[in-house]
């Protein structure tokens, strides 16, 4: 099988709505400061980026999570592989993703995260795809909507390849 990627978002695309979405999160949290939590591995380039446009003082951390199921597909059971280095009570905090679809693992996370007595938790995500979504998932800071495709680039994978990328395009597989 043969690997095409087709550019579905440029570099210049991306870069112009990070810097959009940076002025958002400013304007909203002007005069406090920020905690950055980057779901890894996936988030890590739009986290990094979009930290570098927001114009009130952050702080970054890291988390990674998987979901329990068969392989393809979220139960919505999460299993925290790296924690918080820090405490996030009484922090503004901003959750980084880099692509929600079905939305169930995520839920979970809002909800395990909520315990732990955050001032604020709100949801940034690059890419959202509506319509495969099965929880509720309240996303404050949304890059782009996407068709139910799959995607590489700027930080997502195909077996942990393409994340450098900076661009994010559909792969395909044709045959030889």
């Amino acid at each position: 099988m043969k690997e095409k990627i087709e550019t579905l978002i440029s570099n210049t695309a991306i870069q112009k709505r990070i810097s959009e979405i940076a002025e958002d999160i400013s304007a909203d949290y002007a005069g406090e400061s920020l905690e950055l939590i980057c779901i890894l591995k996936g988030g890590v380039v739009f986290m990094v980026d979009l930290a570098k446009h927001i114009k009130v003082p952050v702080t970054m951390n890291f988390m990674d999570v998987s979901s329990y199921g068969n392989g393809t597909q979220s139960s919505g059971e999460i299993k925290i592989l790296m924690d918080l280095d820090a405490p996030i009570e009484g922090k503004n905090v901003l959750l980084v993703e880099d692509i929600i679809d079905s939305g169930r693992t995520l839920s979970k996370l809002v909800e395990h995260l909520s315990n732990r007595k955050p001032k604020s938790l709100k949801i940034c995500t690059l890419l959202d795809k509506p319509e495969r979504r099965v929880s509720h998932v309240d996303v404050q800071y949304t890059g782009f909507t996407i068709p139910d495709a799959f995607v590489v680039g700027y930080g997502l994978d195909y077996a942990q390849r393409y994340r450098n990328l900076d661009y994010i395009g559909v792969i395909s597989f044709e045959e030889e």
